[in-house]
């Protein structure tokens, strides 16, 4: 969870730089930054939660003998 948090943060600065830098516009800059970094930290966590499972299953894949592969899909 402290990975999202920091990430957050960071891209909050980003965002709020890059629409500040584009329109001159604090508010603007506040809005975007706001609302885009929540999206995207939320998209992260739930990637990151499907790469987790994706990696466990390897793992567990590579612990099953070649032979238990040839009964489990008879």
């Amino acid at each position: 969870m402290t990975k999202t948090i920091t990430f957050t943060l960071m891209h909050f600065c980003i965002a709020f730089s890059v629409t500040y830098a584009l329109t001159g516009s604090a508010a603007a800059g506040g809005l975007v930054a706001a609302i885009e970094p929540l999206c995207n930290s939320v998209g992260f966590y739930f990637h990151e939660k499907v790469w987790q499972r994706l990696e466990n299953r390897q793992a567990v894949e590579k612990h099953i003998p070649a032979h238990a592969w040839l009964h489990h899909q008879a």
